[in-house]
């Protein structure tokens, strides 16, 4: 029964990001890469006053795997490197953080840009 809560709070809260992202799609004159950036930045913001850790506690996977948990990785690697190595872990900190997800979105491009031909609108 416990997994069946897990899977019921990740659909609801990875569906109420999306559904915020649609909201603004269809109010907003806002392009989706405008969308994706607003969610990455809230994700951070997030992190870095602390409500992202309590939004995490309750539904683990709704809230991180959307772009928002990409955003909250970056401002985490950010944070633990500065405490580490100062002022220059701010650009090296989030993207350490967060390299295996880079990886593995540019090998699937690539990959899947190999086996698929693409086609102009």
């Amino acid at each position: 029964m416990e997994i069946f809560m897990d899977f019921l709070l990740a659909f609801a809260v990875g569906g109420f990001i999306c559904m915020l992202g649609q909201l603004l799609i269809l109010i907003t004159k806002w392009t989706s890469a405008r969308i994706l950036v607003s969610f990455v930045c809230l994700g951070a913001l997030l992190q870095v006053v602390g409500l992202f850790k309590i939004l995490k506690e309750f539904s683990p996977f709704g809230v991180s795997v959307p772009i928002t948990g990409f955003g909250a990785g970056l401002a985490e690697g950010a944070i633990k490197a500065v405490k580490e190595d100062g002022f220059f872990g701010i650009f090296s900190g989030g993207f350490t953080a967060v390299a295996a997800g880079l990886a593995v979105a540019i090998t699937s491009a690539f990959i899947v840009a190999l086996i698929f031909k693409s086609h102009s609108k």
